[in-house]
């Protein structure tokens, strides 16, 4: 076991390492320039990624616009457990992102999906509809990319495959970017 464990935790370095930084400090602009322009900011995944996503929305939403003393107006789409389960069976589960996008999203918000295969049919489908109707797309995808890859203005791949390794990445990324706030509120005028 003991073995395991270190081999573990070698290969989580290793995809925290992947982490690019200049395209992380890029996306701390886009959210700095969100908040300058009163933009909603909508984060959506499936399973660990709907988690990380409900997580960054309450870190941003609550610590980050704590710091700066403004707020950010963030939503993790899988966090209305009555719509998302309405839509999935009136509907279908891809459109599950996709149908919230169409009553939240306008022209200029931000729209961020989390996906370790990166082809998860709802992510895919929210993303594409957000960029057909104007928002700026964010991928957080591991080494596969998939479709989101190719859908997304910005994309952050981390170098792995491993759901767990992934996963812990994306939400290193989305503290990187809470915390970029909280430790330098200056950045946010």
């Amino acid at each position: 076991m003991k073995d395991w464990i270190t081999d573990y935790i070698e290969r989580q370095k290793a995809a925290h390492d992947s982490i690019p930084h200049d395209q992380v400090a890029d996306l701390v602009t886009l959210f700095a320039k969100a908040l300058q322009e009163d933009r909603q900011i909508l984060v959506f995944g499936n399973g660990g990624s709907a988690a990380n996503s409900s997580h960054f929305a309450t870190d941003l939403g609550k610590g980050s616009s704590d710091a700066i003393g403004k707020r950010f107006r963030v939503i993790s789409l899988n966090d209305n457990v009555s719509w998302v389960t309405a839509l999935a069976n009136d509907h279908a589960y891809e459109n599950v992102f996709s149908s919230q996008l169409q009553n939240y999203g306008k022209p200029g918000d931000l729209a961020m999906s989390l996906s370790v295969s990166g082809n998860s049919p709802n992510c895919v489908k929210g993303l594409q509809w957000a960029k057909d109707n104007g928002l700026t797309t964010i991928a957080l995808v591991g080494a596969k990319r998939g479709r989101m890859a190719e859908i997304a203005d910005h994309v952050i791949v981390i170098n792995d495959t491993h759901y767990g390794r992934v996963e812990d990445a994306h939400m290193g990324i989305c503290h990187l970017i809470c915390y970029a706030f909280m430790e330098k509120p200056e950045i946010a005028k």
